[in-house]
């Protein structure tokens, strides 16, 4: 569907069926999109929601909650989405870009 594939900001939610332990075939359809700001996971396993937050393609994954951040924490998306990290001590290397000058003396 063009809403699961799309990034879509505002009060929207798609929820999808799949079959009983098709883990890896929901990976692989939240993972087929080109975004990945953030995603939420419910489940009462939290086995199961540690191995899925750490297999999806996403800036934030939220457990049984959704928009609940530290405003400390970094904050940013993969592929598509955000530009980047921001926050955090991990954030600054991507605001920093290395050259290097070669400079003529006039004599």
């Amino acid at each position: 569907m063009y809403i699961a594939q799309e990034e879509s900001f505002g009060p929207v939610m798609v929820i999808s069926k799949f079959k009983n332990g098709d883990i890896d075939g929901v990976l692989r359809r939240a993972n087929s999109t080109e975004y990945g700001l953030a995603s939420g996971v419910f489940t009462k396993d939290i086995s199961k929601a540690l191995y899925i937050s750490e297999k999806l393609e996403a800036g934030t994954v939220f457990i049984n909650t959704y928009n609940k951040t530290d405003v400390a924490a970094p904050f940013g998306g993969f592929k598509q989405s955000g530009f980047g990290k921001d926050l955090g001590k991990l954030f600054s290397p991507s605001f920093l870009i290395r050259k290097s000058r070669s400079i003529k003396k006039n004599n």
